[in-house]
């Protein structure tokens, strides 16, 4: 599949591990679920997510942005508007399948201590995968 958009700007070649957790850290925001979701059910503009996401244009087109460039969604031209829709559908089972996980899993997923440091404010979120463990602090001494 071609592209319209930027190569990646110099960035390394990733392992196959690398690149599927980069596929899941591009789920990992919510209101690019939720546009996903939206858009699992039909193509839309920026203003109709705008209007079903209840925020700014400029945040929304910043997702839909990042959603485009890793190949999520594409855009394509609607009279005056960018109409948005999945590329590929199997991200819709991905998102369903995540639901039925979620649903079975909830509690234990909610009171998971590591990725609730991960998405504290001032974390090393956004630097990349991490081991999944508890992190231990050093002894100053």
């Amino acid at each position: 599949m071609t592209s319209n958009l930027p190569a990646a700007a110099s960035r390394p070649a990733l392992e196959r591990p690398e690149v599927i957790a980069t596929f899941f850290h591009g789920l990992s925001d919510p209101t690019r679920v939720r546009i996903l979701e939206l858009l699992a059910e039909c193509p839309m503009t920026v203003t109709e997510i705008v209007g079903a996401v209840g925020l700014a244009q400029g945040r929304v087109s910043s997702h839909l942005s990042c959603l485009r460039w890793c190949g999520y969604v594409e855009a394509t031209v609607d009279g005056r508007f960018n109409r948005y829709r999945l590329v590929d559908e199997r991200v819709r089972d991905i998102l369903h399948l995540g639901e039925a996980i979620v649903r079975d899993n909830a509690a234990r997923l909610t009171s998971c201590l590591v990725l609730a440091s991960e998405l504290a404010p001032g974390s090393a979120e956004g630097r990349g995968p991490r081991a999944h463990g508890p992190s231990v602090p050093r002894d100053p001494a």
